[in-house]
């Protein structure tokens, strides 16, 4: 203990010599204490956040091809707008959209079996169905009942091709 507290004294003008504060000068940081939340810094760098809304189109207005290698085509089918599992998702993904904006999702909704769309001959739902889709155009999950926005996102981060974008954004 004691050479603890000698290596501390000895430390201290060392200290005050390489540029540490003045004596006259006030320390301007504050102290912790518990139950106080620490102010942010300044200097924090910003996380970026889309700016763009989170696109929710129709499966007559969304060709399949234009999405290739762009966004993960998310896709919800009911076979009528009133489904009640149909509405609780659209409003799930409304309410939180910006996880899903930074993943690059588009939402396609279907809710007319008799329009025939190409999204359902492509993936043939049955009643409610979520399908999650990858850049590639590969199907990677469907669900047939609601999902959270964070289930979605968590699918996603495990997908091949999102992991290869967290791979690339963390290089200089």
């Amino acid at each position: 203990m004691k050479l603890k507290r000698l290596i501390f004294l000895a430390l201290v003008p060392l200290v005050a010599a390489m540029g540490g504060k003045p004596e006259g000068e006030a320390d301007q940081s504050q102290r912790y204490v518990r139950g106080m939340v620490p102010a942010a810094r300044s200097e924090a760098p910003e996380v970026e956040r889309p700016t763009r809304e989170l696109a929710i189109l129709s499966a007559a207005e969304a060709d399949p091809a234009q999405f290739m290698w762009q966004q993960r085509p998310l896709v919800i089918f009911a076979d009528t707008v009133a489904d009640p599992a149909f509405v609780e998702q659209l409003a799930e993904v409304r309410r939180d959209s910006i996880p899903l904006l930074m993943r690059d999702v588009v939402v396609i909704t279907d809710t007319d079996p008799a329009a025939n769309s190409i999204w359902r001959r492509q993936l043939r739902p049955e009643g409610f169905s979520l399908v999650l889709m990858d850049k590639d155009g590969q199907v990677k999950q469907r669900k047939p009942v609601p999902w959270s926005v964070r289930e979605i996102t968590r699918a996603i981060d495990k997908f091949p091709l999102r992991r290869q974008e967290i791979g690339r954004s963390r290089l200089p």
